[in-house]
């Protein structure tokens, strides 16, 4: 009786497995996994480009470029790549690059009695994923003229870009003259020492490491096979939020001291240049867009404001402009952490203020 009973457990237990299976693969042909890949092409001159997107949940990009017309146009200008786009991320934004490679028009000459600001950054000021338009520089500018024209901002974003290649960029800003430069600092511009780097070893990889090839699915993956990627994906998001944190708790601290020092070092000369020219550095710290409920990165911007504040530095934390939402909910897209047009709308309206109260 007892052999009956243990085998009539072990049949029903495998039944409720067998059913939960059936169950998920089922839910997941009405649920759509998070399957593709962000595709971010350019031309050779980089004066035109694409960000794609294998879907459009929001409604909010411009181009498909399954119409005919629209992947003719950017197969024009040279843009490659732009066939896998059509095929596996048709929705798409338009990067259109000024002869500095940066996005946006070229700089007018100075007109007395506008006050120009130039912002410094990576993707996240540049724009990845939004429209020109709605990029934080562009509606800073609007919302500073706003009351009358005397202001034009200029955006020299540049994605991928952190120390030391940043202070190469300002360079360039210098010659464009600004009043002020905006620099908006992304938590993982600062640079690393060795150290840091050889006990991060799993970040270091993702960051410095060869790129992957991309495996581009233009389909749902076959009935079977789709709880194991769910899970799969799962375990790998985990693994990889659980390394960040660590990395970003250590970036500023004493694990990093060597890099942090240098990072200070070169905003202090960016502060200092400016200061020789009568104009002035405000530096806007972007947090990471993850966590809002219970932001883990608190102690990196403590450190950029106490450092800030002790330099004689101008700084804006944009974290509680963000906050009180969801930070998914201020993403461009469920593949890509950048900031929506929300996001860009939020921060620059608090930069705003802090503008004019600087020059004023």
């Amino acid at each position: 009786m007892a052999g009956r009973e243990i085998r009539a457990r072990v049949l029903l237990i495998a039944g409720s497995l067998l059913f939960s299976f059936i169950a998920a693969e089922a839910a997941f042909s009405v649920i759509p996994l998070p399957i593709g890949n962000v595709l971010n092409v350019y031309n050779r001159q980089m004066t035109a480009g694409l960000d794609c997107y294998p879907s459009d949940p929001r409604g909010y990009f411009d181009l498909d470029l399954r119409e005919d017309a629209t992947r003719a146009r950017f197969e024009a200008l040279g843009v490659r790549r732009v066939e896998d786009c059509a095929r596996y991320a048709p929705h798409a934004v338009e990067l259109r690059y000024n002869s500095h490679q940066s996005r946006d028009r070229e700089a007018p000459p100075r007109t007395p009695g506008v006050r120009r600001v130039a912002v410094l950054g990576d993707s996240f000021t540049e724009g990845q994923g939004v429209r020109d338009e709605d990029t934080y520089p562009r509606v800073l500018e609007a919302a500073l003229n706003a009351a009358g024209k005397g202001w034009e901002v200029l955006n020299y974003g540049r994605r991928g870009a952190d120390f030391p290649a940043l202070e190469d960029t300002f360079e360039e800003v210098l010659a464009q003259d600004p009043d002020v430069v905006v620099y908006g600092m992304g938590l993982n511009d600062c640079e690393t020492s060795e150290g840091f780097r050889a006990r991060h070893p799993f970040v270091t990889n993702l960051l410095e490491g060869p790129r992957q090839k991309l495996v581009l699915m233009s389909g749902r993956p076959p009935f079977g096979q789709r709880t194991a990627l769910f899970v799969r994906r799962r375990i790998d998001q985990y693994r990889r939020d659980r390394a960040m944190r660590a990395w970003y708790s250590d970036l500023y601290g004493e694990v990093n001291r060597e890099g942090w020092i240098r990072t200070q070092a070169a905003i202090e000369r960016m502060h200092r240049r400016m200061a020789l020219r009568g104009g002035h550095l405000l530096v806007a710290t972007w947090p990471v867009l993850a966590h809002f409920d219970d932001y883990p990165f608190r102690d990196a911007h403590e450190a950029i404001g106490k450092f800030c504040h002790a330099s004689g530095i101008g700084w804006i934390d944009l974290l509680p402009a963000l906050q009180g939402r969801r930070a998914e909910d201020l993403w461009v897209h469920p593949h890509d952490p950048h900031p929506d047009a929300l996001a860009h709308r939020l921060a620059a309206l608090a930069l705003a203020p802090a503008l004019r109260q600087i020059v004023d």
